[in-house]
């Protein structure tokens, strides 16, 4: 490795050789004053700008070079925060901290450039930026072994043996055609994942309904609902006993059901919305009917909320609004305007792949589960790239990115259906334009008291998407926006005491105005939709007979978790 004397001596030189291409390569560049029209893309002013900003920059990182660390100018906040360069290798060795501002200084140009191409409509030019930032995240320096320093200094100390242990791991995802995010064995569901004692009590070719067990001696009438989206497994919400949100309501005196989806197989080839409506419409009569309950409240999650709001307009059009006193939605859009990224997914192209990958009418949950690690690739893609294979280290034990791994697959019909009819052509927003079994649906028409739940930093349903659910139900509105995203968000039980959310009981028209005027608490957002909750129906009856599961009209068919959330 050379010294530092030798590197600001390079550095020195090269700086002087930068300096002389910066001079003369503007003035080579410069339009000349003939008949000849300036080349777009080589000599127009605009391209010749964006190449003269780039020496600029360059010779300015090379002079920082020759100056001790403690006197540099302060990097961006985003730089210093990088947790890929967190290392001190990566600032206190000259080599490695060059390759590391030269990394942030080329991203950071070629963003640029993104941004200054023109004639590109606003939803190309997103989409040119995503690919842009996906490619500057997978040439980070830190992805490779000569240009990572943890990497060179492991692969010395263990005389290469990090790099065959992750071969190994490569292989191993290779031959199972997913990235392994937790450790092998860690969890399963029943032995210390979805451990909420319960019975699933009624089953379809669709959809398993479980009701949990009490454990106070009294409960509120109305019982809860969940649905949780068919995209992922149901037990997000009953992860480890501390972090599960079902144990956590039932704990506050609350009957839930939850519904379990059936992961999709050839048999499902000719399912679509309308059956998954009428599954949500069937799972409120039977736990409504079999508690003989006057009505219940209803959770929809993500997709599954999008589908509670198609499924409140059929109720309200059959003049059955009545069954459900309460509609809360997790992190769930029906105007897909603004949708985020996943907007990028959408077009003829996708759609056209999606077809092609659907031979058997389901689409494997694997390629699912990569679109959305690409959404934040540098989590949940390069960082595995870069601890499992380069460094070989073991995989963390962690239930969030166990059920984050756990795929379920799709039905390919409905699935390009949602794409299309929701997130390309937004049809749900235009009140009549979807039905279901005939009805037509008018969002504007729902009455129900609804909870919307929103994360701040959601990247999968952005917080302003889902406010704009606010401006499309007609009735009383609680709109909650929590910190963290679309996980994370949802997921805080209250002993944690982690994040915060806001709220605000002024009518307001934007989320930035329900921003500016919101109030902060501190800690789990959910002891104020319990409280909500409590308040839109307060009565309680005992918990006995009908309210353990199997003991009423409803029979146990076997015991929480359940079948469907085990098969592939």
């Amino acid at each position: 490795m050379p010294s530092l004397e030798e590197m600001q001596r390079w550095t020195l030189v090269f700086g002087r050789m930068q300096q002389l291409l910066l001079e003369n390569g503007i003035a080579a560049m410069k339009p000349v004053e003939t008949a000849v029209p300036p080349i777009p893309g080589v000599t127009d002013p605009a391209t010749v700008g964006r190449v003269t900003d780039f020496w600029r920059d360059s010779v300015a990182m090379w002079q920082q070079m020759l100056v001790p660390a403690a006197q540099r100018t302060a990097e961006k906040p985003e730089q210093a925060a990088d947790r890929r360069f967190r290392d001190s290798a990566w600032r206190e060795n000259p080599v490695f901290d060059w390759i590391r501002q030269s990394y942030f200084l080329i991203s950071d140009h070629m963003l640029r450039a993104v941004d200054s191409v023109e004639g590109l409509e606003d939803k190309q030019k997103e989409q040119l930026r995503f690919a842009t930032r996906a490619f500057i995240d997978a040439m980070s320096p830190s992805n490779f072994p000569a240009t990572n320093p943890q990497v060179l200094e492991k692969t010395i100390e263990t005389r290469g043996e990090n790099l065959v242990k992750g071969l190994q791991n490569m292989l191993a995802d290779m031959s199972k055609g997913q990235m392994t995010q937790v450790a092998p064995g860690a969890f399963e569901v029943g032995r210390n994942l979805a451990m909420t004692p319960g019975k699933v009590v009624h089953r379809t070719p669709l959809y398993e309904l479980i009701q949990y067990a009490p454990t106070t001696p009294d409960v509120l009438a109305a019982p809860v609902v969940i649905f949780p989206p068919w995209i992922n497994r149901f037990y997000i919400l009953d992860l480890t006993p501390e972090k599960s949100f079902v144990r956590w309501a039932v704990e506050q005196g609350i009957t839930v059901f939850m519904v379990s989806w059936r992961s999709a197989d050839a048999t499902m080839k000719d399912v679509v919305w309308d059956d998954y409506v009428a599954a949500q419409i069937d799972a409120i009569t039977v736990a409504k009917t079999a508690l003989a309950a006057k009505h219940v409240h209803a959770i929809g999650y993500c997709v599954a909320g999008t589908t509670l709001a198609a499924t409140l307009a059929v109720l309200t059009a059959r003049g059955e609004a009545d069954m459900v006193a309460s509609a809360t939605f997790f992190t769930a859009q029906v105007d897909f305007a603004d949708a985020g990224e996943l907007l990028h997914f959408v077009d003829d192209t996708q759609l056209a792949m999606f077809k092609e990958l659907t031979p058997d009418g389901y689409l494997d949950g694997r390629y699912m589960a990569a679109t959305f690690n690409l959404l934040r690739g540098r989590d949940l893609i390069w960082n595995y790239v870069t601890n499992n294979y380069l460094l070989g280290n073991d995989y963390a034990p962690f239930d969030l990115l166990h059920w984050n791994s756990d795929t379920t697959n799709l039905p390919a019909k409905w699935h390009i259906s949602y794409l299309t009819d929701l997130y390309r052509d937004n049809r749900l927003a235009t009140d009549g334009d979807l039905s279901v079994d005939g009805t037509p649906i008018h969002i504007s028409q729902v009455k129900t008291p609804a909870y919307v739940q929103a994360g701040r930093e959601d990247h999968i349903a952005p917080a302003g998407s889902v406010w704009k659910l606010t401006r499309h139900l007609a009735g009383p509105v609680r709109f909650v926006l929590a910190g963290s995203g679309h996980i994370a968000g949802v997921v805080n039980p209250p002993s944690m005491n982690k994040y915060q959310y806001w709220t605000n009981t002024e009518p307001k028209d934007t989320l930035e105005d329900f921003i500016a005027a919101a109030h902060e608490t501190k800690g789990s957002w959910w002891p104020d939709w319990a409280a909500w909750l409590r308040a839109i129906d307060p009565e309680t009856v005992p918990a006995a007979g009908a309210r353990v599961p199997g003991a009423g009209a409803l029979a146990a068919i076997e015991e929480a978790p359940g079948r469907y959330v085990r098969e592939r």
